[in-house]
């Protein structure tokens, strides 16, 4: 049996699906848990002082980039509420003394889960190494029996490392740091609901995590790194390690000598002035900007946060064309290709249908924007340089569409790639500028940078 490390820990619970007013005791109970688990305050220290309380808020609001105000704002509490991995050393790489001294490590995977094929465990865990082993000179051999660098296994509850599993929908695994013993070592929770759809938990996700903190990372604070803790869903096939990642690790053990190179995912910077957006959208009050796998959710009253797509939407795909909202429905469509998907606040309507349902002509092969005007409930498409209207009542094209989008939308650039209505005005992107058109009087009034819509 080998000793104890330092280990991490994935924490799954609901995201909530709107703000709630006011506070239940239960939120305060769960954040007091959260505070004394991730950010080593005492739950003595918690029930008696409300300044120990505090400087764990003002921690964790630091480390996410929220408003660091000590207090337990909604903001905070739907961090707290995400799937998120509870390592405490979350404000920086854990590079130092834990790394292993040799770069010649061994694995072996101690047992299954009845949920996924063995094989696709073996294949999962073997595919999560070699995205380290990749840009780095560590190697991983496979042995079947004896004691490994690496002992990977399925466990549930009490299962003798001092840190017990309970159940579903909390705990999805844990890993311990470099060294002797227990280190190395990753546990996977027994009870989740491992699967290889998008509403399940990924084991090729969470293993690659896990065996970050394995190699001796410790947390990113960019959302896009693999190292970020809060769990988010990505099809496997789309996988490449963040640049974030790679420059940590090799930070730790050099880079690979194999002559692979090919560019890593590097997360948008949202006060870039170069910056582009995909997609665009309003969603019950709120503004959704879309980039890549990211999206940028505005509120008035809520501090603006970047988020992972597939926590908020793990069913919607990465680098989305379109959306619009259809407020009088209460939905959103989402476009990419020649697929739409209809979203109900946090909830597939439908599985993905077809974008001819709208009348397109079969040369339409994408959508580049989409608007809905509030006045007349007619939606805008745009597609290259030209703009079909949709009326919604009537679930059809509008007659004498297509048209140019120079002769509907005076001194607006083609192609567009995002827009969005606020109040009487029509915000459309191209590349990293924003025409502002009065739709009362048919006229760009100004044009803007794209990232000045995100950038608060």
């Amino acid at each position: 049996m080998k000793g104890f490390q330092i280990l991490t820990f994935f924490i799954l619970l609901k995201i909530p699906s709107a703000f709630t007013y006011p506070l239940s005791s239960t939120d305060h109970n769960l954040a007091q848990e959260y505070i004394k688990k991730l950010y080593s305050v005492d739950s003595d220290l918690l029930q008696g002082s409300k300044d120990s309380f505090t400087a764990g808020i003002k921690k964790m609001q630091e480390f996410y980039g929220l408003r660091v105000t000590g207090e337990l704002d909604y903001s905070t509490l739907e961090i707290m509420k995400k799937p998120q991995c509870g390592f405490q050393d979350g404000l920086r790489y854990n590079i130092g003394n834990e790394k292993w001294k040799h770069t010649n490590l061994t694995y072996r995977i101690q047992n299954y889960t009845p949920k996924l094929t063995e094989s696709y465990v073996v294949d999962a865990v073997r595919r999560a190494l070699e995205a380290w082993s990749e840009i780095t000179p560590l190697t991983f051999t496979r042995i079947s029996d004896g004691e490994a660098d690496l002992m990977i296994s399925f466990q549930r509850g009490r299962h003798g490392d001092g840190s017990p599993f309970d159940g579903p929908g909390k705990f999805l695994a844990h890993a311990f740091a470099p060294g002797i013993n227990l280190g190395g070592d990753t546990h996977f929770d027994a009870d989740e609901d491992w699967s290889l759809d998008p509403e399940g938990k990924n084991v090729f996700l969470v293993a690659a995590h896990e065996f970050g903190h394995s190699l001796g990372l410790s947390h990113s604070k960019d959302i896009g790194a693999l190292m970020y803790p809060i769990y988010a869903y990505l099809p496997e096939n789309e996988f490449i390690l963040p640049d974030d990642d790679v420059q940590g690790i090799q930070q730790l053990y050099g880079s690979s000598s194999n002559g692979k190179i090919r560019p890593h995912p590097v997360t948008p910077k949202t006060c870039d002035t170069s910056l582009t957006f995909d997609a665009a959208c309003t969603m019950r009050g709120e503004k959704i900007y879309f980039k890549d796998r990211f999206a940028w959710r505005i509120h008035p009253q809520i501090h603006p946060s970047m988020v992972v797509i597939s926590t908020q939407w793990p069913f919607l795909p990465t680098q989305l064309d379109a959306s619009y909202e259809n407020k009088k429905e209460n939905i959103n469509v989402f476009f990419k290709g020649t697929k739409y998907w209809i979203v109900r606040g946090y909830d597939l309507i439908d599985s993905p249908r077809s974008i001819y349902d709208f009348g397109f002509p079969r040369t339409v092969k994408k959508i580049d924007a989409a608007v809905q005007i509030s006045k007349t409930g007619k939606t805008f498409f745009f597609v290259e340089d030209q703009c079909w209207s949709y009326i919604e009542n009537a679930g059809k094209m509008e007659d004498g569409y297509p048209k140019l989008i120079e002769h509907v939308w005076p001194g607006v650039s083609t192609p567009i790639n995002a827009a969005i209505q606020d109040e009487h005005m029509i915000y459309f992107f191209h590349q990293y500028m924003v025409f502002v058109y009065d739709y009362d009087n048919k006229e760009v009034t100004g044009i803007q940078y794209a990232s000045s819509h995100v950038c608060k």
